[in-house]
């Protein structure tokens, strides 16, 4: 059975700054780990909620920074704007961060993945190369860091996904991570595109959104519960 599950926004310290975003715990007495849930470009929406809640019912704390401090977007255009304002020297540091206040939870075990689909993708992937702290990092249809470089710095192992659409990219992350003899392991899906996990998108592919989930699962606790 799944535990209980609370749900709230909290306050953090990140870059210095106070911090927000959504942190959904599971009612369970022994330690348990943490997972760290980056936003696609629409911001923390109620998909994003959602995947913090599932993976709370898995047994993981999961928080979900608020990037945009409290602005969501809705139509493509906002998004893109929202995007384009963002300060990624802060959100990463922000994520990083998180990292942090999830160690240092009650009954956390210590041991922290990062998960991130489309622009938070790629920040789990810079987050796997800017922290040690991170444990396991999941990437959904992120980009590649600027410069490549950075990806000498990944400290943990890497699971991406990709839909077919993104096929030259997914290879390129393969291509470099072997190069660099680094532990990534990438998905592509026939026939999915981009932001195929979203439920609530309007390219949602169910056979890759449950396959990838369950890859996930499987990744999460063989790096952070085993």
């Amino acid at each position: 059975m799944a535990p209980e599950v609370n749900t709230r926004k909290i306050y953090y310290k990140g870059n210095g700054q106070q911090a927000t975003g959504v942190l959904a715990r599971p009612d369970l007495p022994e330690p348990h780990p943490g997972v760290v849930v980056i936003q696609e470009w629409w911001g923390i929406n109620e998909n994003i909620k959602d995947i913090a809640q599932r993976f709370a019912r898995e047994g993981y704390d999961a928080l979900a920074p608020d990037l945009y401090h409290g602005q969501v977007a809705n139509e493509p255009s906002d998004a893109q704007k929202l995007v384009m304002q963002l300060d990624r020297s802060r959100a990463i540091k922000e994520v990083t961060n998180a990292v942090e206040h999830l160690q240092g939870l009650p009954n956390a075990s210590g041991k922290i993945g990062v998960i991130g689909y489309c622009m938070g993708g790629g920040l789990s992937l810079l987050a796997a190369c800017r922290s040690p702290q991170v444990d396991a990092s999941v990437v959904y249809y992120g980009g590649l860091p600027s410069p490549l470089e950075e990806l000498e710095k990944v400290r943990c192992p890497v699971l991406a996904f990709y839909g077919s659409d993104e096929e030259s990219r997914a290879k390129e992350l393969e291509a470099e991570m072997k190069r660099r003899r680094k532990n990534g392991e990438v998905h592509v899906y026939p026939g999915a595109q981009h932001s195929f996990f979203n439920d609530r998108g309007t390219v949602y592919h169910r056979q890759a959104a449950e396959d990838s989930w369950k890859r996930v699962l499987e990744f999460f606790k063989t790096n952070l519960v085993r």
